[in-house]
């Protein structure tokens, strides 16, 4: 069982930001900058490329609302999506609020502040 499937679970806590019947988004705890966040679908895919092709247009839409949330809430030029898939097995992409590719740096992502990652969350969600 991945970190995330525990998450979703309730077994691990987490700011979550949304959640439908197929896919949940919550606020990443290492993020390389504000508003950072993780969408995984519920069932535990090990593979992005692994998924159908509709469960994967279904996870892209679900994903473009919440970058459209975090668009308004924080301020950035885009919300850039990337999806790496090495450090933990379960299928998740990443938004993250960029002005530069410099933004995508996971060099630089360090442990956040719970206090902000709530702050921010209320607002991500209160934009959805």
């Amino acid at each position: 069982m991945s970190i995330f499937t525990k998450i979703i679970a309730g077994e691990i806590s987490c700011e979550k930001i949304a959640e439908d019947d197929k896919f949940f988004c919550f606020m990443d705890i290492r993020p390389v900058g504000p508003g950072h966040v993780l969408v995984v679908p519920k069932e535990e895919i090990d593979y992005f490329f692994d998924m159908e092709d509709d469960f994967t247009a279904e996870m892209m839409v679900f994903a473009k609302k919440i970058a459209a949330a975090l668009k308004k809430v924080v301020p950035c030029k885009k919300v850039g999506l990337l999806v790496v898939g090495i450090e933990v097995p379960h299928v998740h992409v990443h938004l993250i609020p960029i002005n530069s590719v410099a933004d995508t740096n996971f060099e630089k992502a360090k442990e956040a502040d719970p206090a902000e990652l709530k702050a921010l969350g209320e607002k991500i969600r209160n934009a959805l």
